[in-house]
């Protein structure tokens, strides 16, 4: 019996106005207005008060003010309280209703920070990642997404696919954030307070520099600005989120010793009573939360999820195990054990990625085709405990196989099932490094059946791990995006109540 696409679809939120006004649609209701809303009051009747004196108008002013014809505020109808409200009104009176709904206790207030610290850092893209000749420039394009990709060969369904790099989540976060369906303009009435900062582009520019100051200036400026805004002051920013883009470690140097790795961003007093929202957390920073990096897929609708489901469920998989990597130098022998493994085995198929054959892991159709027709892919670390590749595993529908407990574990906590084991196989580094463990023989072990029930619990995993088309405002399914704003959303309560905030297990 074939499996129904598994899911998770939820309100797009597409029709909720800013400010708390009513949007198009639905069916009855009203919604609190926010200030703009009053001024807008204030100063319609001022207004009406002059033409009313200027014509020799009769009767009663509320007549002028809220008869339709009298005054083009289409919008302002839906705040009155008639107990028989014309039956035009009734659609945008509903859609008031629902958003009041959808959005009470989840409304968030975004920033409109100086450019200096967001988008003026994309206009030298270049300068981003100096170390290389093209710098960032294709992959800061689509809202942070990257150049669209084609289908390569069949890899990939036809649309949502972008070739994006891993270290762009402060730009998809605030592109998602954009369409974001319950943001206001009223910081009061906020449930928590979003700060576009992009400090993983900021450090991208310098992570080689030996100059301590370089490194730190933007982050200085910007914390003194931020410190400085009305909003911080209401809960010394323990309202507050942001997303750095980039791993924990990138922005924890301790010392002013230049030629030491990263800027201070997450050691400033300030931002420690922030949320800090990362692609790898630190174990002992209670107040930063690990979230899904950027994979090569952002779809615009549940649609566009269901059709990648079925096709990655109707793979067909050749290879019962996989590895798409090369050697590292400094983080122990386990990825020198791993290919031994690999190539020892007639039924692995290694990707290699150094020297002359590094290229094909940078294309993503090469990459994706391998974890496709495999039925697990191993993911030891990266440069760090945490790899992108483990995203781009469950992309595919291939059950992840780690080595440590911190490369996914104990990092993914909002993302990832609380029982490892019905997504994932753990076969501790230590145990292939000193124990020569087959991880061949460790991964035939595993029943058919219980793979085929592992691979639908990945697939499963899919929605809430990829981020939606960052320009779209007809996103209708659950993504990455909002499983880590509900997050920072009930974290933030929680400290409004005087309760346990840090990161749970």
């Amino acid at each position: 019996m074939k499996v129904p696409p598994t899911i998770f679809v939820a309100g797009s939120g597409q029709d909720v106005a800013h400010d708390g006004a009513a949007a198009e649609g639905g069916s009855g209701g009203l919604i609190r207005p926010s200030r703009i809303w009053y001024m807008v009051i204030l100063a319609t009747v001022f207004w009406a008060l002059v033409l009313s004196l200027h014509s020799g108008m009769q009767g009663d002013l509320t007549s002028v003010l809220f008869k339709p014809s009298a005054i083009s505020l289409p919008l302002l109808s839906s705040f009155t309280f008639d107990k028989n409200p014309a039956p035009e009104q009734a659609p945008v009176m509903a859609a008031a209703a629902a958003a009041a709904g959808r959005c009470a206790g989840r409304y968030i207030y975004m920033y409109d920070m100086p450019p200096r610290f967001n988008v003026d850092l994309l206009r030298d893209c270049r300068a981003l990642r100096p170390w290389t000749d093209v710098g960032m420039c294709q992959y800061i394009v689509n809202g942070g997404m990257g150049e669209l990709l084609g289908d390569e060969g069949g890899v990939f369904s036809e649309r949502g696919w972008f070739a994006t790099d891993q270290f762009v989540l402060d730009i998809i976060f605030h592109g998602r954030m954009k369409g974001y369906g319950c943001l206001t303009n009223d910081s009061a009435s906020a449930a928590a307070v979003f700060v576009p900062f992009y400090g993983g582009c900021d450090i991208g520019r310098y992570l080689f520099s030996q100059n301590a100051s370089i490194k730190d200036a933007l982050s200085d400026d910007f914390v003194g600005w931020l410190v400085q805004q009305p909003e911080w002051r209401v809960m010394g920013g323990r309202d507050h989120f942001l997303v750095p883009g980039r791993t924990t470690w990138d922005f924890l140097r301790r010392r002013e010793a230049g030629w030491e790795w990263g800027n201070k961003l997450l050691w400033y007093p300030a931002v420690q009573n922030m949320t800090a929202i990362l692609v790898e957390s630190s174990p002992w920073s209670p107040n930063n939360f690990a979230i899904p990096y950027p994979t090569y897929f952002h779809p615009e609708t549940a649609a566009d999820v269901v059709a990648w489901q079925e096709k990655v469920r109707s793979s067909e998989r050749e290879w019962l195990f996989s590895f798409a990597g090369g050697p590292r130098k400094g983080n122990g022998t386990i990825r020198a054990d791993i290919i031994r493994q690999c190539r020892a085995s007639s039924f692995c198929n290694h990707l290699h990625c150094g020297g002359a054959a590094a290229a094909k892991c940078n294309s993503p159709g090469a990459v994706m085709s391998v974890f496709q027709n495999s039925h697990f892919c191993l993911q030891p670390r990266g440069d760090t405990m945490t790899r992108r590749s483990t995203f781009d595993t469950i992309l595919a529908g291939c059950v992840p196989v780690f080595f440590h407990p911190g490369s996914a574990y104990d990092q993914y906590t909002l993302h990832f099932p609380p029982e490892p084991d019905s997504y994932s196989v753990l076969i501790m580094h230590s145990d292939v490094t000193g124990r020569n463990v087959s991880i061949e023989e460790t991964l035939r072990r595993i029943p058919p059946e219980r793979v085929k029930t592992m691979r639908e619990e990945v697939i499963r995993l899919i929605p809430t791990v990829v981020y939606a088309d960052t320009r779209s405002r007809r996103v209708d399914f659950r993504d990455a995006f909002d499983v880590a704003v509900d997050a920072v959303i009930d974290r933030v309560a929680r400290r409004r109540r005087g309760e346990p905030d840090g990161r749970q297990k």
